[in-house]
């Protein structure tokens, strides 16, 4: 997957992050997707169109089913990404905390 923001528009979709939890469980036919929700195989078909796009699934062709299933290495990308911003929080909390510790005032009470 080499867009970012493909996958992340294709999750902000309610939807379409509920049929990849669903696969997260393994392959599913587009039937078998659409059991849950209260729409018709198109639209979850829409919806998968958008993931596939994404990168975030593939498709097969098995006679008339089209199992699905999550494409390798697609969250391992996103991943990556939100490792780093994990990273660079990491170390501005570490320089705050840094911070306070120079500006903490004694622990010790003034003896009188």
């Amino acid at each position: 997957m080499s867009n970012l923001d493909s996958a992340f528009s294709a999750l902000a979709d309610p939807t379409r992050r509920a049929l990849l939890a669903r696969l997260a469980l393994g392959e599913a036919s587009v039937m078998e997707l659409a059991k849950p929700f209260e729409m018709t195989q198109p639209a979850i078909s829409r919806h998968l169109k958008v993931l596939e796009g994404a990168g975030l699934i593939v498709r097969r062709v098995e006679g008339t089913r089209r199992p699905c299933r999550l494409a390798p290495g697609a969250i391992g990308e996103i991943d990556q990404w939100l490792g780093t911003l994990r990273e660079a929080l990491a170390r501005n909390y570490d320089r705050l905390d840094d911070l306070l510790t120079t500006i903490r005032p004694s622990k010790r009470k003034p003896r009188r």
